[in-house]
């Protein structure tokens, strides 16, 4: 059985929160896993997570799921950096003190961005669910884009690719608040820092949100700096928490795996 420990606060000053998922019995060889929820970092929220959560928790994890600033009010770099106030705070708890190396993570779209970051930051091993990778060369190579949260309501698009090239524009500037080339490449996740990466596994269907083609790029520029990258494409136009519970288990097997040094 889980126990829920709702709104734990891991940033007083921002009022941020956590949600723990305990499972029945716990133990040194516990592994535990940090969920980041999608939403273009303009929303979204760790509830939205709890079935799965729970569910992850009866295969031995001990589970967090965060919340984070949210655009338009904080602006790029702010979710980034409260993950990074999260790690900290995990680390100096009761829960992941001098247990680094048990901490893994999920992360299903732009949350699979902040799983990227932390994952090269720290080496937890890192599962993503449609992880937009590019920013800067995307918006470049979409110039005559109009942005827009619903673009079939706003504009009376049908074709789903321009529907979701309109909402990839439209999360992308609310986040950085600017289309500045400059501050674009900060956010690509090929401008992280990945000396301490580690086991990697990137979910995207072929025809979604996240282009393909920016995907195998960045896996093309990992793979230069001779990072191991597992990577799996699945058929259709599902994105992130479409596909969740077909990928759930798979991924969550991945993630409990010793990993090999």
């Amino acid at each position: 059985m889980t126990t829920i420990i709702n709104d734990v606060l891991y940033d007083e000053k921002k009022q941020l929160a956590t949600d723990i998922y305990l499972p029945e019995k716990t133990n040194a060889e516990t592994k535990i896993l940090l969920f980041w929820h999608g939403g273009g970092w303009f929303r979204g929220d760790k509830s939205n997570l709890k079935d799965y959560c729970t569910q992850i928790t009866e295969q031995n994890f001990i589970v967090f799921a965060p919340n984070y600033s949210l655009a338009p009010k904080h602006i790029f770099p702010a979710a980034h950096n409260d993950s990074v106030t999260f790690v900290n705070w995990l680390l100096n708890s009761s829960y992941g003190q001098n247990r680094t190396n048990a901490i893994t993570q999920l992360g299903a779209s732009s949350g699979g961005v902040i799983a990227l970051f932390l994952a090269g930051k720290y080496g937890f091993p890192t599962v993503t669910w449609s992880a937009p990778v590019s920013f800067s060369s995307w918006m470049k190579n979409h110039q005559d884009v109009r942005p827009s949260q619903q673009a079939n309501f706003e504009f009376g698009i049908t074709d789903l690719k321009q529907i979701n090239d309109a909402f990839y524009k439209y999360f992308t500037l609310t986040y950085t608040g600017t289309d500045k080339q400059e501050t674009l490449k900060k956010l690509d996740a090929q401008s992280y820092d990945y000396d301490n990466l580690g086991r990697l596994l990137m979910l995207n269907s072929t025809n979604e949100l996240s282009p393909t083609d920016y995907l195998l790029d960045f896996i093309s520029q990992l793979a230069k700096a001779d990072h191991s990258i597992d990577l799996k494409l699945i058929a259709g136009k599902r994105h992130a928490m479409s596909y969740a519970n077909d990928y759930l288990v798979e991924s969550i097997s991945y993630l409990a795996k010793k990993t090999v040094k």
